[in-house]
């Protein structure tokens, strides 16, 4: 069979992972085009800012589950063999309060908080926490093992890994999809198929123009205070849309402190008071940042603004053909980007090689 060349359109952590999944065939010669690359920091790219981690809040027996589900595995393996990709195993612990259900946090919690969630056995360790050990005001909690990810080194070692095995790497903006299809992108001519991974974009991206892409806002404090492990609570006493969460990034990446889930907000500026109300919901969570000192006692290293693309009905992983070209959209993933990454790479990949490959499917 002949080389089939496909355009990944979008360098997020969806189009990273599925271009290094593409690449590992020998069939597929694969360029990835963006208008955002690993190193820029930029409101309409996600993927550096997320926290990053595995705390699955897809609802049991869904897509999204199963996506999750087979990004455990290869997530696992690099937090135990591949220390380079800044994936290291931390202890999590889930807090709910009941005074939370029904709250934006809460609903977009509700399978993390369950007592019996789907993913207790994907996860290592998972268990209850003792009602002695609970602070004031805390119902119940869980614990697991769970992993966090350093964006800033693991996005770059997914481009080196897509290097490595011959994907090339082109900045372009493009107005609609088929812009993708053009000598200009694919030096080897025709192009075959694109992977449309533009997240938050897909929303005005000629051709796709998804209106259900709507952003929800978060925003963090990353700090050098050491945490001692991953923390998250069902909801907080400053509002429906904020978030309380900690976790430590790998390979000395800092303490993400955040957070809130404020939809269609697309404000890229920091909140100076969210921020002040995101460290004190941190330090009274996690006494262990300050040794039960106030908020002064955190030595911040920045603030952060990051948008979820959260897509109403969840992401979207199918084929389409626009303007006589097949287009495979992965797009969507609200605040799952890396927790679903291979998964959902594995999924777009299923409908690229059915889409390239029709016979193979006899």
């Amino acid at each position: 069979m002949s080389q089939k060349n496909i355009v990944v359109v979008g360098a997020g952590v969806s189009g990273l992972t599925t271009a290094l999944l593409l690449s590992r065939n020998p069939e597929y010669k694969v360029v990835v085009a963006a208008k955002h690359m690993p190193g820029d920091y930029d409101i309409e790219y996600a993927s550096p800012w997320a926290g990053a981690n595995y705390m699955p809040v897809s609802v049991r027996g869904t897509p999204a589950a199963e996506w999750d589900r087979n990004t455990w595995a290869p997530l696992e393996n690099l937090a135990r063999n591949r220390p380079e990709a800044g994936v290291h195993f931390q202890e999590c612990e889930i807090h709910n309060r009941t005074k939370d259900v029904g709250s934006a946090t809460a609903e977009w919690f509700a399978e993390l908080l369950s007592p019996n969630p789907w993913f207790k056995d994907v996860v290592p360790n998972f268990r209850s926490v003792p009602k002695a050990r609970l602070g004031a005001g805390i119902d119940s909690a869980t614990s697991f093992t769970s992993v966090c990810i350093n964006t800033a080194i693991y996005l770059p070692w997914l481009v080196s890994q897509c290097l490595k095995n011959g994907v090339e790497f082109k900045r372009a903006v493009f107005n609609h999809i088929s812009e993708a299809n053009t000598p200009k992108i694919h030096s080897s001519g025709k192009v075959d198929l694109i992977v449309n991974c533009t997240g938050l974009l897909a929303s005005r991206l000629g051709g796709v123009e998804d209106k259900s892409v709507v952003p929800a806002r978060g925003q963090i404090v990353l700090v050098r205070n050491e945490a001692g492990k991953m923390l998250d609570i069902s909801g907080t006493d400053d509002g429906d849309d904020e978030a309380c969460y900690v976790m430590s990034r790998a390979a000395g990446g800092g303490t993400i402190l955040g957070g809130s889930y404020q939809k269609g907000n697309w404000e890229s500026q920091v909140d100076p008071s969210l921020a002040v109300r995101i460290m004190k919901r941190a330090v009274e969570l996690c006494p262990a940042l300050t040794g039960g000192k106030g908020i002064e006692h955190l030595d911040i290293i920045r603030h952060g603004v990051g948008l979820r693309p959260v897509r109403e009905g969840g992401a979207r992983i199918e084929k389409q053909r626009i303007n006589n070209v097949w287009v495979v959209h992965n797009y969507g993933h609200g605040g799952a980007g890396y927790q679903s990454s291979y998964g959902c790479a594995q999924a777009a990949i299923q409908l690229i090689d059915e889409a390239l490959n029709p016979r193979a499917r006899l």
